[in-house]
């Protein structure tokens, strides 16, 4: 269709992808953009760089609203616990969810207002719908309703009703099914021509072994629940697209990494807050003995500094450190795809052409996959991070904020091996046993080296494997609504495995057989094949003369995890 003169609804219209389609929308000439967003200062922040960017458009032509579109009118600005906590909310909620879809339930809804008091003629949902639903964690208030109702059983006070509900809150189906019929309902109403969904995989293209995953589970529960919901969400929109009084209805569904916003110095966020720098001096370290506590300030100490260092800004997803973009990036891992590819793809489609990525019209072969484009530029962005690097005198190892915390861990534990060796030669020349006490005489010597480790929640085992260093919260074991948990040599060695730097001697000895690996890899490849046949080469690996944490943990995933993507 024409999109000239027609009034654009852009859903998520502050995020990375969102923003790159209202740029791509001006050239177009639409009457109106609506940038919707679920914060107030999310939704004025982006239709102000537009109205920067775009001085010569009228005031009203860039309009921002802000909302939550998954709840009804009056709920809209509310934080999520502001809704579960109250008892009236939460009823109004639950009724909202899995009752009948009623005119009350539907003209008190956000989205029906929204569309019924603009009337767009285009909506293009950039919203990570699958994440907003299925990241309630619906495991997680399971666990907690099957504790109240063991307590209930022994008589002792319970909050069993508050968890039941809570329950009824977190179930995904009910709230896709409502989100979808409303979504239908409203934009028949308004009169909506086409509607054009930014979906998800869930996994980023990558299958069930994917190794980004918060969680020590592989794949988690509540990752294959965002799939999930993704899939039904996709099925769903396939038969509002087969109802003869919808909107045109596609889905554009990367199956990458999506990046990046920006590239920069400065504080790490963690949910909006800066990571707090902690230590744990090695001569008084936490101790492990029959229990382990996921939480404790004991053994910590805070100097009031944050943590600080060079990232690349992927918008929703966060910030990474050049480590983890690199290791996302690997070939063969999640790669990325850029925001201005998705935006060219969704205006070609809303104005009647095929892209070949609309997948409710080919639901097989039709995903976005990672681009020439983006492996090209993402050269500058890797440069421009390691200037930042010299100039900060920092280096980006990792933040915690990708996942999972083994990804953190060997990251960390590749810099250690790069910061005291060097090169592949000088690791493979030392044996496990002096590795082990010089990469410790390292963490105990450096301290703000070893602060940055465990501020972001992930502990050093030293080789003793009974000490540990660590900040107040650390990742693995994750929390699963007990504080304190039991510990076993057993329970170490696989807690170690998933998200603590480890400094014993067998974990020394497996990064020697990793690089060992690695140059056998390497060793069949002829000396003057310079064809497209090989990746992992010589020349790839700087010949060995230096130690890249993204590059080998990239290989480790691929490999030795066994996560190599199967399809581009």
């Amino acid at each position: 269709m024409e999109i000239k003169g027609k009034t654009v609804l852009v859903l998520g219209g502050w995020g990375l992808v969102g923003s790159a389609i209202c740029r791509r929308l001006i050239p177009e000439q639409p009457e109106k953009i609506i940038v919707s967003s679920l914060l107030k200062s999310e939704a004025l922040d982006a239709v102000a760089q537009l109205r920067n960017e775009y001085p010569d458009k009228a005031p009203d032509f860039f309009v921002p609203y802000c909302g939550n579109i998954f709840v009804r009118e009056e709920f809209k600005n509310l934080q999520r616990e502001e809704i579960l906590g109250d008892v009236e909310r939460r009823r109004s909620l639950i009724a909202d969810t899995i009752g009948e879809l009623s005119e009350d339930v539907l003209k008190q809804s956000t989205i029906y207002n929204l569309l019924t008091d603009y009337r767009p003629d285009v909506v293009i949902d950039c919203i990570n719908s699958a994440t907003a639903i299925a990241y309630q964690d619906q495991f997680q208030s399971s666990r907690s309703l099957l504790k109240e109702l063991d307590k209930a059983k022994e008589g002792t006070e319970n909050i069993l009703y508050d968890s039941i509900e809570r329950m009824l809150c977190t179930l995904y189906t009910p709230q896709l099914i409502r989100h979808v019929q409303i979504l239908y309902r409203s934009m028949h109403d308004a009169g909506t021509k086409i509607y054009v969904k930014i979906g998800t995989s869930g996994t980023g293209g990558m299958g069930l072994n994917i190794p980004y995953t918060h969680s020590e589970e592989k794949p988690s529960s509540v990752l294959l629940s965002k799939s999930a919901v993704a899939g039904a969400h996709t099925l769903l929109l396939f038969l509002m697209g087969r109802t003869p009084d919808a909107p045109i209805t596609k889905e554009i569904k990367p199956t990458a990494a999506i990046a990046w916003k920006r590239v920069s110095y400065g504080e790490i966020m963690k949910r909006g807050k800066p990571i707090v720098l902690q230590d744990c001096s090695p001569d008084d370290p936490y101790k492990i003995n029959e229990k382990l506590e996921l939480k404790t300030a004991a053994k910590t100490t805070k100097n009031g500094e944050t943590l600080k260092s060079v990232f690349v800004d992927t918008g929703e997803n966060g910030l990474f450190s050049r480590g983890e973009f690199e290791a996302i990036t690997t070939p063969g891992q999640m790669e990325y795809v850029t925001p201005e590819e998705i935006a060219e793809d969704v205006i070609f489609e809303i104005k009647g052409g095929n892209t070949g990525h609309d997948i409710i019209n080919a639901l097989d072969n039709a995903t976005l996959a990672p681009t020439y484009r983006a492996g090209y530029m993402f050269h500058s962005a890797f440069d421009r991070m390691r200037q930042l690097e010299r100039e900060h005198e920092v280096d980006s190892v990792a933040f915690e904020l990708l996942g999972p915390p083994r990804l953190s861990k060997l990251l960390y534990e590749s810099y250690l091996l790069s910061k005291q060796y060097g090169s592949f030669s000088q690791v493979e020349k030392t044996s496990a046993d002096q590795m082990s006490a010089q990469l410790c005489e390292l963490i105990r010597t450096d301290t703000r080296l070893r602060s940055e480790i465990i501020s972001i929640g992930i502990p050093i085992l030293l080789p003793d494997g009974k000490s540990l260093l660590r900040g107040e919260e650390i990742k693995i074991p994750p929390f699963r609504g007990e504080n304190v948990i039991h510990s076993s040599p057993k329970a170490i060695d696989a807690w170690a495995h998933d998200g603590w730097v480890d400094l014993r001697v067998s974990n020394m000895a497996l990064w020697k057989e990793r690089f060992l690996e690695i140059r056998k890899m390497t060793a069949p490849i002829p000396p003057g094949d310079t064809s497209s046949r090989f990746i992992y080469t010589k020349d790839y690996w700087n010949n060995f003369e230096s130690i890249e944490p993204g590059r080998i943990v990239g290989w480790i995933f691929s490999y030795e995890e066994k996560g190599l993507r199967m399809k581009a």
